[in-house]
């Protein structure tokens, strides 16, 4: 017994230590955003923070890039994340058919493109030849549905119980009353678990932004941040010293990390809605009856 509770004890302590660990980064990041050029010349805030200064985020919150790449971040999350969510369900529904014809046919056609793409080149002249080049669309349209997750989709759909469809059925009820009254109130979990994943894809969308958006005007948030980390310097000291009035030069860390915390605050505000959803949609084929 007293082996036993010196394992545990052990366990736990190399667990948290684990946890602190993970934790740590989070914690320096925003410790380092409240902080000022002064403080950061006479400590290290590795663990303590030696200043509360909000000059880091005032200085990108009055910056008109930065709220112009949060609105197209909010843009493509919002409707990219309805348009997903919309193609995929139907999708996954209509393939979970088992009177569907050429239903394998068609989900073999669906694994392929998980296998092999067409290619950089090609798929960048398909979305010129589309006219997307340089529209918001394009950070929206070709990811419109994420293959794996409609292929899980489609097998919860599969294992609902047939009786449920066939005496909707029986009342007179079409594909569509079947899709939207007995399919989907009973996918809730799943369907809050999806519209996680594929809010957080749009929200951390840059790649496609990278390769078909040319106009600042049109860049994501994850643009501007790759820009803020890459290239800020003495400029942008000076820049924010001009609006803020103050002759207190700007930490260029601490506008760096404030740009992260602002970045990831939306997605970390949104998880606790859908936490109790998303235990329950994880577990999806993980038990068998």
């Amino acid at each position: 017994m007293k082996k036993s509770r010196t394992f545990d004890v052990v366990v736990i302590i190399m667990f948290a230590a684990l946890a602190l660990l993970t934790l740590y980064p989070f914690y320096n990041v925003i410790i380092l955003s409240f902080s000022n050029t002064e403080s950061v010349a006479k400590h290290i805030p590795y663990l303590l923070p030696f200043a509360l200064d909000l000059t880091g985020y005032k200085t990108i919150i009055q910056d008109s890039d930065f709220i112009n790449s949060l609105l197209v971040s909010l843009f493509v999350t919002i409707v990219g994340t309805a348009v997903n969510m919309v193609l995929s369900v139907i999708a996954a529904y209509v393939l979970s058919r088992k009177y569907l014809d050429g239903r394998n046919m068609i989900m073999s056609v669906i694994v392929f493109t998980m296998l092999f793409g067409g290619g950089l080149v090609p798929t960048y002249m398909v979305i010129k030849d589309m006219g997307l080049i340089n529209k918001v669309w394009a950070m929206i349209l070709p990811t419109a549905i994420n293959t794996y997750y409609l292929i899980i989709m489609k097998n919860y759909f599969l294992g609902l119980p047939d009786g449920l469809f066939e005496a909707a059925k029986l009342d007179g009820a079409g594909e569509w009353t079947m899709l939207w009254k007995v399919a989907f109130p009973l996918s809730k979990p799943i369907m809050a678990t999806f519209t996680l994943f594929y809010a957080v894809d749009r929200w951390n969308e840059w790649y496609n932004a990278l390769l078909y958006i040319n106009k600042k005007a049109l860049s994501p948030l994850q643009i501007y941040l790759r820009d803020i980390l890459t290239s800020l310097n003495s400029q942008l000291s000076t820049q924010a010293q001009q609006m803020m009035g103050s002759t207190q030069k700007v930490s260029t860390s601490a506008v760096q990390m404030a740009t992260i915390v602002i970045t990831a605050l939306p997605i970390m505000l949104v998880y606790p809605y859908l936490q109790k959803y998303f235990v329950n949609g994880v577990m999806v084929g993980g038990i068998k009856e």
